[in-house]
């Protein structure tokens, strides 16, 4: 049996090459006929250079950049083919701040200027940044002080000349506004209502002459507004997931499969929502192939699943006996899920 094995990361435990693994040492212990295909998979968010690095190979470039609160961060880009992927949540990402530390009204895109100008110095021709997973919301103006510096409220030009630059992200919210960058993701990063509305006035007050066919571009709002900052380099926006997928062959690797595994740390109503595992089993579907979840918890019901294209999900921490067993060895426990789900679905 061919089976295709691509997961997401599950936040916080295991990347989405460490999940793609662990599910293939599970499956293989239980099935060692089987072939295996692995395509970890990132939507532009936290894993993004680890994913790419996985499967394209290419240079990597470490550097120490500003953090999210002004701390120094070890980040790394990844240099392949005349291409720079950056992922700016190893610059601004919010795992980097601890959540009784979160401050959202002081928080800086800066370190993913750095990240960027480093890349544009060692003369690439195109600057791909993943965005995703982010503490910020500056609109971008810490990455601009670095990356653009002489670019003011009037200017809608850098005065640097930069490298074709995409902004790789599956967020279509604008900058400003109910479904804008303050008041969607705000709160999530630790914002008060009313830092919410401080939030929102700043990326107002900063975006103020760049027009709206900038603030509304759908992407704007994507890490915080650091959508919006990029399309003021002149970014373009591509599916974060879409570009992924094509990078790593999923599409040619699925046309050979027989069954499809997917995952991530929680299964849930937001996954319904255009998220990578429904992205997965809906390309599956497509092709009458059976897709099967393996998730850190799942809180979705059969029929919304199946509604999605997925014949079944399993949770690791219901397999493991409790979330404490499954969060101690997260490799492991996910390993002997995929055992367990390969006695039952491999032919």
């Amino acid at each position: 049996m061919r089976v295709l094995i691509a997961p997401d990361c599950f936040g916080g435990t295991l990347s989405a090459p460490e999940a793609a693994q662990a599910m293939a040492d599970g499956w293989h212990a239980s099935a060692p006929d089987d072939e295996l295909v692995l395509r970890p998979l990132t939507d532009g968010g936290p894993g993004f250079v680890d994913v790419l690095h996985t499967v394209l190979g290419g240079t990597l470039h470490t550097l120490e950049v500003t953090g999210p609160l002004g701390e120094p961060v070890t980040a790394t880009w990844l240099e392949h083919d005349g291409t720079a992927y950056v992922e700016s949540a190893q610059a601004n990402g919010l795992h980097l701040v601890p959540k009784a530390d979160r401050r959202p009204l002081d928080a800086t895109t800066r370190g993913v200027g750095e990240l960027m100008v480093a890349a544009r110095d060692a003369g690439v021709h195109t600057i791909v940044v993943g965005l995703g997973g982010s503490a910020t919301t500056d609109g971008g103006q810490g990455m601009l002080e670095v990356a653009a510096p002489m670019l003011d409220a009037a200017s809608t030009s850098p005065a640097v000349d930069w490298p074709k630059i995409i902004a790789a992200t599956d967020v279509e919210n604008p900058l400003l506004g109910p479904h804008g960058a303050a008041h969607t993701f705000g709160p999530q990063k630790g914002a008060s209502p009313q830092d919410v509305d401080e939030l929102e006035a700043r990326l107002e007050a900063f975006s103020a002459g760049k027009g709206p066919h900038l603030r509304d571009q759908p992407g704007a709002g994507a890490a915080g507004g650091l959508g919006f900052g990029l399309f003021l380099l002149g970014a373009t926006r591509v599916s974060g997931a879409g570009l992924v997928r094509d990078l790593t062959g999923l599409d040619k690797a699925m046309a050979t499969a027989q069954l499809v595994l997917t995952g991530e740390g929680s299964f849930d109503w937001q996954s319904l929502r255009g998220k990578l595992v429904t992205s997965v089993a809906s390309a599956a579907a497509e092709r009458g192939l059976p897709c099967l979840v393996l998730a850190g918890q799942v809180s979705v019901g059969r029929r919304e699943a199946a509604a999605a294209g997925i014949e079944a999900a399993f949770a690791v921490v219901e397999h493991a006996g409790s979330v404490d067993a499954a969060f101690a060895d997260p490799a492991g426990t996910l390993a002997a899920l995929a055992r367990h789900v390969a006695s039952q679905w491999s032919a």
